[in-house]
């Protein structure tokens, strides 16, 4: 994977280096700990994967997350859909993230509270906030919850591309109606515990059953407006008009088929109907294919990508957006290609009239509120 290309360097590029030094950006969803999971050369081992030197191969690393001015990351414990042993598997990558952060003291502060995304900024370091990317890690134990609570995890997205036990996903058949019985009480002890709920990647029936039974504010850590792209893992209207009133979060993703039409539509014949590769498809192969017969693959592009932060800003308002890239190692927009990439996005909406304050809001100020909101409602 190519590094990003050079920002346009003008007068709102330095007016976006200097916003970002003076206010924190959080990033809500980055898939690096997987990466290295699988990764030839690291295959976990977080000093053989050595995050100190730009991996061009990919898109996460230390000098490219610096170059980005992040104050905090959320990194994903990605639990794959229908994994025999999920909970296990989540270990593991909670295991990979406390490596990192035993390694790299210098770089990152664990990231426990809103405050710690604070003290990392005043540092000069990052904040490492832990997650679990699919709620099967608890393999059906509320009390799992507490437990991933004391290792760290700070939020868990509730299901990912397959519905599972107690939650239907936006990418596969429904079973539950939404949120199972015991899936509004999985939301009921995240809240208690303090722990943020998820809503990226699960049906809009669920979305709305866990904005019926929360107490706190939720978050879309990865997900676009459905209205610009009808891919299944993006927001409809319906569930975004409920967003303002929840004190939610949506953090606009750069994934491209979630941003651009066209790129989601070159995909279609390759997708099953939920949307999502089926099980056991080479991807791959069946990306050559679609060469073949449709020709390049359509990019998608940073100014699709704002058009999708205008959107939501005015569906839902300046107070309820942040950035959530889902960096994954896969494929990236023109224009964000890696986590060096905030200062030339940031730049990009001043050039559209956005303001400080609400470039501020996006940056991070809406996630730390919610963090602090999300604090306050446990116990």
């Amino acid at each position: 994977m190519a590094l990003a290309r050079p920002p346009v360097q003008d007068n709102a590029h330095a007016a976006a280096l200097a916003l970002l030094d003076r206010a924190p950006l959080i990033d809500g969803h980055n898939d690096l700990p997987y990466v290295m999971r699988v990764s030839r050369q690291g295959r976990g081992d977080v000093a053989a994967y050595d995050l100190t030197k730009v991996h061009p191969e990919t898109d996460t690393d230390i000098p490219r997350m610096q170059a980005g001015r992040l104050a905090a990351q959320f990194f994903a414990a990605y639990v794959p859909p229908d994994h025999r042993r999920p909970a296990g598997f989540a270990l593991a990558q909670i295991a990979l993230m406390r490596s990192i952060l035993a390694r790299h003291a210098d770089v990152f502060r664990p990231g426990l509270s809103a405050d710690d995304v604070e003290a990392a900024k005043a540092e000069g370091r990052m904040a490492l906030f832990m997650t679990i990317e699919n709620g099967s890690a608890i393999d059906g134990e509320l009390d799992a919850l507490d437990a991933y609570f004391g290792l760290g995890v700070r939020l868990m997205t509730l299901c990912h591309n397959g519905t599972h036990d107690w939650c239907d996903s936006a990418t596969d058949a429904p079973r539950h109606g939404g949120l199972s019985a015991f899936g509004k009480d999985v939301v009921r002890r995240m809240n208690r515990l303090g722990m943020i709920v998820d809503l990226a990647h699960v049906s809009p029936q669920a979305m709305h059953d866990a904005l019926d039974v929360s107490a706190a504010p939720l978050v879309w850590s990865h997900s676009n407006a459905f209205s610009l792209c009808d891919h299944p893992r993006n927001v409809p209207d319906d569930v975004l008009d409920r967003v303002a009133a929840a004190d939610g979060v949506v953090m606009a993703t750069f994934v491209p088929d979630f941003i651009s039409q066209a790129s989601r539509d070159w995909h279609r014949p390759a997708k099953d109907r939920y949307g999502k590769t089926p099980d056991g498809v080479d991807y791959a192969k069946a990306e050559e294919e679609l060469i073949r017969k449709a020709g390049p693959r359509p990019k998608a592009t940073l100014a699709e990508y704002c058009d999708h932060l205008d959107y939501l800003a005015s569906r839902i308002g300046h107070d309820h957006l942040g950035i959530g890239s889902d960096f994954f190692g896969g494929a990236v927009p023109e224009g964000l290609e890696d986590t060096s990439v905030f200062p030339a996005l940031i730049a990009e909406l001043i050039r559209r009239g956005w303001s400080e304050e609400n470039l501020e809001k996006l940056a991070g100020g809406n996630m730390l509120r919610l963090m602090r909101a999300v604090e306050k409602a446990a116990g």
